[in-house]
């Protein structure tokens, strides 16, 4: 998985967060944070969790995947299997390493299905160490 750039990822919600007319106190209630952790990931200096993205991107009115891609969590191109890489980002009920291994045993079967059916939709490859 790409390393989170937090640096950018903040600045773009800040720039959302602008755009949307929220102040910085109005956006952490609205997502459910406080408004501290919220200006510590604007400044860069904390990594959300994809369940955090997922809360800010329901308060901005904007898509979690977007905030995916911001994060370095998702590759930008538009692929095969969005959506679901998104629901498993955003599940609390599993940790992260076992959503980075569910996400590599999708991805083997992708891989299966190129070789099977000679089709390009291996995708967003995971590392799952």
């Amino acid at each position: 998985m790409a390393s989170l750039n937090v640096g950018s990822l903040g600045e773009y919600i800040r720039e959302q967060r602008r755009h949307a007319q929220y102040s910085l106190r109005q956006l952490a209630d609205a997502a459910g944070v406080s408004n501290p952790y919220l200006s510590q990931i604007e400044r860069g200096l904390r990594k959300p969790s994809a369940e955090i993205l997922q809360q800010i991107a329901k308060a901005l009115r904007i898509s979690a995947e977007t905030l995916y891609v911001q994060a370095g969590i998702l590759d930008e191109r538009e692929e095969a299997g969005l959506e679901f890489r998104a629901a498993v980002f955003a599940d609390s009920l599993i940790n992260e390493r076992q959503k980075q291994v569910l996400l590599a045993v999708y991805d083997s079967f992708l891989k299966e299905n190129e070789r099977e059916h000679g089709t390009s939709d291996s995708t967003n490859q995971v590392d799952p160490d």
